[in-house]
């Protein structure tokens, strides 16, 4: 059974709009924004590496239960497991990858490293499409997007006090429900403008070292921009997806 959809995920990444049609980024958090201005961080911008990564394993754990995952020897399991190898360990991140049946144009990272396409996604993109999107989920990742995101939704939970309140360790005082409200408020995420040109950018840069079509990038975006529009009005700091393929244009001639 086919459990209710991750919608706004972290694949805002590509500028969705998706208010349009997932309900996308709704949430409107500047991530960027509230780093910046430590709201809401006590406590959570102190936790460990490694109660980062436990609270990661717990979180895309909860999640995993919560959807359903395509079966082990589908398509869409083969299909991943031939894009993304040799993509294991990138920049000293272990990187996991699997697929949500799920027809929403999503994907999504969490910090420890676990990355979630969907199948609707790879329904809609050739290879080298699917490529860059887990090229840009990756950055994400490789340079702490998702760690700060984690942090905010971490801050910004019930969770927290509950952690706070057990004297146990971060990931270990965490309910069922606790963790599945910690994803949701992760997934539905918002980079800001500036996260999500690093991301584009070092999705570019993976995609070349490892002899990819970079330019892949580009009707990606354009299959969003024809999908669901290039309006940026709903979050003024999150570039529309035809926005940035213009940027990578100019960047890859």
């Amino acid at each position: 059974m086919q459990t209710t959809p991750l919608v706004r995920s972290t694949f805002c990444i590509l500028g969705l709009a998706t208010a349009l049609t997932l309900s996308g980024c709704q949430s409107g958090t500047d991530i960027g924004g509230m780093i910046s201005a430590g709201t809401g961080l006590a406590g959570a911008a102190t936790m460990s590496d490694e109660q980062m990564q436990q609270l990661g394993d717990q979180t895309i754990a909860q999640l995993d239960a919560e959807n359903q995952l395509v079966a082990s020897d589908s398509q869409y399991a083969e299909r991943l497991a031939n894009l993304t190898q040799g993509w294991e360990n990138i920049d000293g991140h272990d990187l996991e990858y699997n697929v949500y049946q799920l027809d929403d144009i999503n994907a999504f990272a969490v910090p420890n490293g676990s990355i979630r396409l969907h199948t609707g996604l790879m329904d809609e993109m050739t290879d080298d499409e699917v490529r860059y999107v887990i090229a840009h989920e990756i950055g994400h990742v490789a340079l702490g997007h998702s760690k700060r995101a984690f942090q905010v939704a971490y801050a910004a939970s019930a969770a927290r006090e509950a952690a706070a309140a057990s004297g146990s360790t971060t990931a270990a005082a965490l309910s069922s429900s606790e963790l599945g409200e910690l994803g949701e408020k992760l997934v539905n995420a918002q980079f800001s403008q500036r996260q999500e040109n690093e991301a584009d950018d070092y999705a570019i840069e993976l995609m070349q070292q490892y002899n990819l079509n970079a330019e892949a990038s580009v009707t990606a975006l354009r299959k969003l921009e024809a999908k669901y529009g290039n309006s940026s009005s709903f979050f003024s700091s999150h570039p529309a997806p035809g926005e940035r393929a213009e940027r990578l244009e100019a960047t890859l001639n």
